[in-house]
């Protein structure tokens, strides 16, 4: 583990606690994650901060996962399939990365996101239990999410990547018809399959920080689980309500990005 105080160790595992319950409510807890590595670590490598955060955010991710799968009504064999493709999606992605600008994609992406939030905003049924029942997800659904969601978000994912999870939740409420909170218990298996193939490259080169993310683990961990639950037990309303605060802080970080 790099040479760190305490308060900077304490402040990365608070910080792992809110991104894993923003993340298991609706993705997006890697707009907390990174950037706090990134402030507490200026010393380390960029490689090792990003290696290090997707062996946090793994666990809290899975952690997620579980919970959501043991209470909602989650079609796992489908979610894996996604995940998989996703993470094909990525590699492909990551080919093309070094040739594309970010100084591009940013406002597109920042279009993107305040269209889909005047969108949210303007149908209140959206992502509800009864706009889910009363469009159930048919093969072809289910074929165009593994290739647009898995592939399309993944190719995204390992081209750009901020904003990931919140975009599967919105394109799985959107292409199969999910209510929202089954939406992001699908989006945390399809995140297991793409965090892992990532994890996997950089354990590879060795860019991961295993005493730093065990630790911060524990706390994303817990976040990632008290996230699920009042996601569960708080319903569609509640994970739209943070939905919408997470698209508006993506889109102010991307702002930020651009023209800072």
């Amino acid at each position: 583990m790099p040479d760190i105080s305490l308060t900077t160790l304490v402040l990365l595992c608070v910080a792992a606690l809110v991104a894993g319950w923003i993340d298991a409510v609706v993705g997006g807890g890697g707009l907390l994650l990174l950037p706090a590595l990134l402030l507490g670590l200026p010393q380390v490598p960029a490689a090792q901060i990003l290696g290090t955060n997707k062996a946090v955010a793994i666990v809290g991710t899975s952690g997620a996962a579980v919970t959501y799968v043991r209470k909602a009504p989650v079609h796992v064999k489908t979610a894996v399939r996604i995940g998989l493709a996703a993470l094909a999606g990525s590699m492909g992605g990551a080919f093309f990365a070094a040739g594309i600008s970010s100084d591009v994609l940013r406002p597109v992406i920042m279009v993107v996101l305040l269209g889909v939030a005047a969108f949210v905003m303007l149908r209140p049924s959206f992502g509800t239990r009864a706009e889910a029942d009363r469009v159930p997800a048919t093969r072809a659904r289910i074929v165009a999410a593994i290739v647009l969601v898995g592939g399309g978000i993944g190719f995204y994912d390992g081209l750009f990547g901020p904003g990931t999870g919140t975009f599967l939740v919105l394109a799985l409420t959107a292409v199969l018809h999910l209510d929202l909170v089954t939406a992001s218990a699908t989006a945390k298996i399809v995140n297991v399959c793409t965090n892992a193939g990532a994890l996997a490259m950089f354990a590879y080169q060795g860019s991961v920080l295993w005493q730093l993310a065990a630790v911060m683990a524990v706390f994303n961990l817990a976040g990632g689980m008290i996230g699920a639950r009042m996601a569960l037990s708080r319903g569609s309303e509640f994970v739209r309500g943070v939905l919408l605060f997470v698209v508006f802080s993506l889109v102010a970080k991307l702002a930020f990005d651009q023209w800072s």
